[in-house]
C-alpha cells in the first residue's frame, strides 16, 4: 500500500486523480466481470431447465409402452375382501365366500422353572426335523437357542406365577408363516426319542392355543360348480387374470369382486403428461420475455430474460413441442383431445379424451404410448448428463467463465502494475516540483543580491 502524502508540493489531489484514470482503465475488465454474471445466470437458468426436462423424461417413460397404460380397476362388495388389479388384469367378476382365514400355529408349554433337556427336535409338517441345541437347561439360552435356528418359529418366555416358592415360566412358540405348512411339533431329546410323549406342545399343562390353518374361499357356492381354494396367506392371486384378492374376515354371503378398465387413470396420465410440457414451456417462456419499463427518470429500459436469443434453448423447445404434437400413424393427437395452441402450448380436453377411450381404447393407448415414447426421447436428448443439448450449452458456459476468469485475474495484475506507475509518476512530479520551487527561491535570492549590491 502507497503512504504518499497527496500534492506537499503541487496541492493536486493526486489520490483522486489516479483513481479517476483508474477507474477509466479497469473499464475493460469490468466488461469482464459483467460478463461473467450474464453467464452465470444463464448457467443457473440452463441447469433449472434442465432440471425440468429431465423430470419431464422420467415422466414420460412411464407411458412409453402399452401395458403400462393397460390399467385396470378393482373393488369388493365387501369391505372384509380387498382387491387389487395389475397390468394383467381383465375385465372381469366373481362371486366367492369366504370360509376360513390363514393363521399360524401358536402353542404354550406347561409351566417350568427349567429346561426339560438341552437338546430338542423341532418337526414341520413336511416331516422334516430340525436338532436344535441349547447350552444348558436354562430357559433363557432354551428361548436363544429356539430363535437362533431360524427353523420357523419363534419362542417368548412369559411368567406364569409361582409354585412351591418357585418362578414358573411359559415358552410361547408361534410359527413365522401362516397356513397349513406352519404346523410344527417341539420334542425334547435327540432324534431317536421323538414320540408324543416328549412332545412339548402336547404334555400335562401345555396346549395348542391356535392351529395352523389355510385361509380358504369357495367359488360359486351352492352350485355343481362349486370348488374350494385355498391359501397359505389371506391373499389370493390369480383368482381372476391380474388380480390379487385378500381376504380379512369370514363371509356367510357371497362377496362380488369385480375389475374394470380405468379409463380415468389413463386420462390422469395423459393430463400429467400436457401439463408437465406446458411447464416447461411455460419456463422457457418466462425466461425468454422482454419487458418495456422506464426508470425513476422515465427513460425507457428493456429488459430482455437470460434466454432471449439463445438458440440452443429454442432448439429444444421445438424439438419438445414437435415430438409432443407430430401426428401419430398419420392421425392427430387432438382426436384424443391433446392439440397445440396458437401461444406454442399443449392443450387436453378430458372431455374428448374420454370419448375417444370409450370409442377405441386402443387406437388412444396407442398414440399415448407413441407421444409418450417420441417426448421421452426428446427431452432425454436435450437432459443427459453427459451429451444432452443442455448440458453441452452449459459446459460451454462453464468454459467460457473460467476463461473470463483467468483474464480477470491478469487485468488485477495489469491494474496493480499500472496504479504503482501512475504513483511513481505523481510523487516524481512532487519532487521535480520541490526542485523548481528550490530553483525559483534561490534565483530569486541572487536576484535580491544584486539588487541591492548596485544600490536598488
Amino acid at each position: 500500500m502507497s503512504m504518499a502524502v497527496d500534492g506537499l508540493i503541487s496541492g493536486l489531489d493526486t489520490t483522486s486523480l489516479i483513481n479517476s484514470l483508474m477507474t477509466l482503465e479497469a473499464g475493460p475488465q469490468n466488461l469482464l466481470k459483467a460478463k461473467v454474471t450474464t453467464s452465470n445466470t444463464l448457467v443457473a437458468a440452463l441447469q433449472g431447465l434442465n432440471s425440468s426436462v429431465a423430470s419431464l423424461a422420467t415422466l414420460a417413460n412411464r407411458s412409453v409402452t402399452a401395458d403400462s397404460l393397460n390399467l385396470y380397476a378393482a373393488k369388493s362388495s365387501a369391505a372384509s375382501v380387498t382387491v387389487s388389479a395389475g397390468s394383467t388384469a381383465t375385465t372381469g367378476a366373481l362371486d366367492i365366500v369366504v370360509d376360513k382365514l390363514a393363521q399360524a400355529q401358536s402353542g404354550v408349554t406347561a409351566a417350568m422353572t427349567v429346561a426339560p433337556d438341552t437338546e430338542f427336535i423341532l418337526v414341520s409338517n413336511s416331516g422334516m426335523k430340525t436338532r436344535i441345541t441349547a447350552s444348558s437347561t436354562s430357559l433363557d439360552h432354551m428361548v436363544i437357542a429356539l430363535n437362533a435356528a431360524d427353523a420357523g418359529i419363534t419362542a417368548t418366555k412369559i411368567a406364569s406365577g409361582t409354585a412351591n416358592g418357585e418362578t414358573q415360566y411359559r415358552l410361547q412358540l408361534v410359527a413365522t408363516t401362516t397356513g397349513a405348512a406352519g404346523a410344527f411339533a417341539l420334542h425334547s431329546g435327540t432324534e431317536d426319542t421323538v414320540a408324543d410323549t416328549n412332545n412339548l406342545l402336547t404334555a400335562p399343562g401345555a396346549a395348542v392355543i391356535r392351529t395352523a390353518q389355510d385361509a380358504s374361499v369357495t367359488l360359486w357356492k351352492g352350485t355343481a360348480a362349486e370348488q374350494a381354494i385355498t391359501s397359505s396367506t389371506n391373499t389370493f392371486a390369480d383368482l381372476l387374470p391380474g388380480v390379487a384378492v385378500t381376504v380379512s374376515g369370514v363371509s356367510t354371503d357371497p362377496v362380488t369382486i369385480s375389475v374394470s378398465r380405468d379409463d380415468a387413470a389413463v386420462s390422469a396420465i395423459a393430463k400429467g403428461l400436457v401439463e408437465s410440457l406446458n411447464g416447461v414451456f411455460a419456463l422457457i417462456s418466462t425466461k425468454s420475455a422482454v419487458v418495456n419499463s422506464t426508470d425513476a427518470s422515465g427513460k425507457a429500459i428493456v429488459s430482455a430474460g437470460v434466454f432471449s436469443g439463445d438458440s440452443t434453448v429454442r432448439d429444444v423447445k421445438q424439438l419438445i413441442l414437435s415430438a409432443a404434437s407430430y401426428p401419430v400413424g398419420g392421425r392427430s393427437p387432438s382426436e384424443i383431445g391433446i392439440s397445440i395452441t396458437k401461444t406454442g402450448t399443449l392443450e387436453f380436453d378430458a372431455n374428448k379424451f374420454a370419448a375417444a377411450m370409450k370409442d377405441d381404447p386402443e387406437f388412444v393407448k396407442s398414440v399415448l404410448s407413441e407421444i409418450s415414447s417420441r417426448v421421452a426421447a426428446a427431452a432425454t436428448s436435450a437432459s443427459d448428463k453427459y451429451d444432452g443439448m443442455i448440458t453441452g450449452k452449459v459446459t460451454g458456459q462453464e468454459s467460457l467463465v473460467k476463461s473470463l476468469g483467468t483474464q480477470i485475474d491478469n487485468w488485477d495484475l495489469r491494474l496493480t502494475s499500472r496504479r504503482a506507475t501512475l504513483e511513481r509518476t505523481y510523487a516524481s512530479l512532487e519532487v521535480q516540483l520541490s526542485n523548481m520551487n528550490a530553483q525559483s527561491a534561490w534565483l530569486t535570492a541572487q536576484v535580491d543580491g544584486l539588487n541591492s549590491a548596485n544600490g536598488k
